[in-house]
């Protein structure tokens, strides 16, 4: 009675992140804000959903359950690899189209009167 009490709560909660999850997706006005909140509910909701998965088949007549944690591993290894190439296609996409962002993580900035694209073409220390 307890364990399907707990399983229907972690389920809720899950629920209710899923549901956090489109109001982010829904109001916030940029895509980068609009990729942080699911991000979040996605990694934080699948956990609830694997933990409640192995209480819900551990607690039958079978033995420890424990193949329900390959999803979990799978989820945790993929969902913020996807983000992370999304976030990087956006920014390559408004880099192309001129949009004022900051420059990439290995660019220095140039000296006065050098060109610009002088910058993108050193390596590591400076050197070409």
């Amino acid at each position: 009675m307890i364990v399907e009490l707990v399983v229907s709560l972690l389920l809720l909660a899950s629920g209710v992140l899923a549901l956090a999850a489109a109001a982010g997706l829904w109001r916030l006005p940029d895509f980068f804000l609009r990729l942080h909140a699911p991000s979040l509910a996605v990694t934080l909701g699948s956990w609830l959903v694997t933990l409640a998965s192995v209480l819900a088949f551990t607690t039958g007549p079978t033995q420890l359950s424990l193949h329900v944690w390959l999803v979990i591993i799978l989820l945790a290894i993929t969902a913020p690899v996807t983000t992370v190439l999304l976030a990087r296609a956006a920014l390559f996409r408004q880099r192309r189209a001129g949009d004022d962002l900051p420059p990439p993580l290995g660019a220095r900035p140039s000296e006065p009167g050098a060109p610009a694209a002088r910058a993108e073409t050193q390596g590591p220390g400076g050197t070409p």
